[in-house]
């Protein structure tokens, strides 16, 4: 069983940037896709962003010059650098592994991370 740890969350002035982590414990990560999703109450879990396992990225179009997923393979390891931070880019966010279809990222049940809290706020 993979697990994945996250880090990086926190509280961010708007314009202001974070950068999120995700690691992962086995050094299957190599072989997969990842992503990110956020979620604030009341709402569905929305997808940011994914990257595979070649590096080719995808965003939702309302983070797209804005956030920049990376993916660090030595170390079992996923970005997620966000600049140009609003208030409504709170939420809490998680990381996951998937895999693409037709050109666009699954995330496979069970490989969630616990999920980090980031709040955009003055």
């Amino acid at each position: 069983q993979v697990q994945l740890v996250e880090s990086g969350g926190g509280l961010v002035q708007p314009g202001g940037s974070l950068r999120l982590s995700c690691a992962a414990s086995r050094t299957i990560f190599s072989t997969y896709a990842m992503g990110w999703y956020r979620q604030v109450p009341g709402k569905q879990r929305e997808f940011v962003a994914s990257i595979s396992s070649g590096g080719t990225t995808n965003y939702v179009d309302s983070v797209k010059g804005r956030f920049a997923i990376s993916r660090d393979n030595a170390k079992n390891t996923v970005y997620l650098q966000m600049n140009s931070l609003k208030p409504e880019d709170t939420a809490v966010y998680y990381c996951n592994i998937g895999q693409y279809g037709s050109g666009k990222y699954y995330p496979l049940n069970g490989y969630w991370a616990q999920g980090t809290q980031v709040t955009v706020s003055s």
